[in-house]
């Protein structure tokens, strides 16, 4: 073989393994912080319009029992990345540091030519409250090819007040905003939650709008002709109850049902907490459309699977609770709809499903196989129809209590719902409580006594967990 027949064929091996990774999908997370389960209007009664999940649902699958490894942001997103159950994705709280020396999914994308971005607040260093100003602290190390991390609603406020350490409160700070927002946010800890009123934020400063637009650069930087991975990881809803003047006029005459075992504030003001609730998801659903619209303009919407999940739900008073950290319904149930190449449309999955195995199936759709020490599994079969179930219980866990749900009956042990903290609660010394969420949804009713096979079949995947 000559030189120019030789260097024929080094093109055209070039170009199959071009057009291989060209076969491959993208994959688009969206990802916001603290968004429930059933405050979507994909299924409910529940006037919330997100008209571009819905549209995302319609060609392709909705899960009606997701849950989290963890109803709490640090572990949460540590088991997404992990591909690890609670127990063992190494962060117990958030008064820990995801473990550098524990390989993430993103960093196995990478590896296999991915380019992989993410923006927002990522949340794995929750300790360490340092992102650098650039926002590109430690995602080389988490498997990143580029990105800008920053972060969450109080931790900004906390780290920044007077000299930022995030990007974000570096931007308000150039921008002579940030001595604002501390001051609102301030004024809202006097009140949690019941501070309604919208922020001095103008529009293009509010946070989550702020994500999206860096969202929307990076996606503007993917090298063409590459595979690329992008997670946009929204500070929303969390609390505070913080939305724009313009978010606030579409909901605020919206009635909502009241918190369910809840007589903490006087209807108005939950139903005031629940519409910004509601305004806060609206306006990412808002900002998910422009980013769907930028892939559609680089030609990749066709061949580019999305997620649109969160990492943990919000109680909004159910129970006397507020925030997260609790194993009921509204707290580690999230929204969870996929769309993209293969994936059947309009399909609604009621079988039980973890976000733990988010990293199995994006490692699937991208060729890798998933390392045997991580106990993620591909959803694929069951995003595409060739499987009914993924599991049979998944599980979930905190501090002393765990977790298991089949999808009907959910078995929690260690947990005492007369106990405010989380952290008063010690694994074998509160009774079991099970609770049918087909009969009873609102998790009102312990039936541990009344019907013992299930508890014992349950805590049998307990029981290494």
């Amino acid at each position: 073989m000559n030189r120019r027949q030789f260097a024929a064929v080094g093109a055209a091996a070039a170009l199959r393994v071009q057009a291989a990774e060209n076969r491959r999908p993208n994959i688009l997370l969206l990802f916001p912080d603290q968004h429930r389960h059933d405050w979507t209007g994909l299924d409910s009664s529940l006037d919330v319009r997100m008209p571009h999940l819905r549209a995302l649902a319609a060609r392709g699958a909705r899960f009606t029992n997701a849950i989290v490894g963890s109803p709490l942001c640090a572990p949460s997103r540590a088991c997404i990345a992990a591909g690890k159950e609670y127990a063992r994705c190494g962060v117990p709280s958030n008064a820990h540091d995801y473990p550098l020396s524990q390989t993430t999914f993103y960093s196995l994308l990478r590896q296999a030519g991915y380019h992989t971005a993410a923006c927002g607040k990522i949340d794995l260093h929750k300790k360490t409250l340092d992102w650098g100003l650039d926002g590109r602290r430690l995602l080389p190390e988490w498997g990143f090819s580029g990105g800008i991390d920053n972060a969450g609603k109080f931790d900004a406020i906390r780290s920044g007040a007077l000299t930022p350490k995030d990007p974000y409160m570096a931007y308000l700070h150039k921008e002579g905003l940030a001595a604002t927002h501390v001051a609102d946010f301030k004024r809202r800890r006097l009140a949690p939650y019941r501070d309604t009123g919208p922020t001095p934020l103008p529009d293009p400063a509010y946070c989550d709008n702020w994500i999206a637009a860096n969202a929307l650069s990076l996606l503007r930087a993917a090298p063409e002709g590459k595979p690329w991975f992008l997670a946009v990881n929204f500070t929303g809803p969390h609390d505070p109850m913080d939305i724009t003047r313009s978010m606030e006029g579409p909901c605020r005459h919206r009635d909502y049902p009241q918190p369910n075992r809840c007589n903490q504030f006087d209807a108005a003001t939950h139903t005031a907490i629940r519409q910004n609730y509601t305004a806060m998801v609206e306006n990412i659903d808002r900002r998910m459309g422009e980013i769907l619209e930028a892939v559609h303009a680089r030609g990749d919407l066709d061949n580019t699977i999305v997620f649109y999940s969160s990492d943990h739900g919000e109680m909004l008073g159910d129970h006397g609770r507020w925030g997260k950290t609790q194993p009921y319904q509204p707290s580690v149930g999230v929204p969870f709809t996929a769309a993209g190449p293969g994936i059947e449309p309009s399909r609604v999955i009621t079988a039980p499903v973890t976000l733990v195995d988010l990293a199995a199936t994006c490692l699937d759709y991208a060729g890798v196989a998933t390392p045997r020490d991580m106990d993620s599994r591909s959803m694929r079969p069951l995003l595409e129809g060739s499987a009914k179930r993924s599991r049979q219980v998944v599980l979930s866990g905190l501090g002393g209590w765990r977790m298991a749900f089949d999808g009907h009956y959910k078995l929690i042990h260690g947990y005492h719902p007369g106990l405010k903290s989380r952290t008063e609660a010690s694994a074998g010394t509160s009774p079991p409580l099970l609770f049918d969420l087909t009969a009873g949804p609102l998790e009102n009713n312990n039936l541990a006594a009344k019907l013992p096979h299930h508890v014992r079949r349950l805590e049998q995947f307990l029981k290494d967990s």
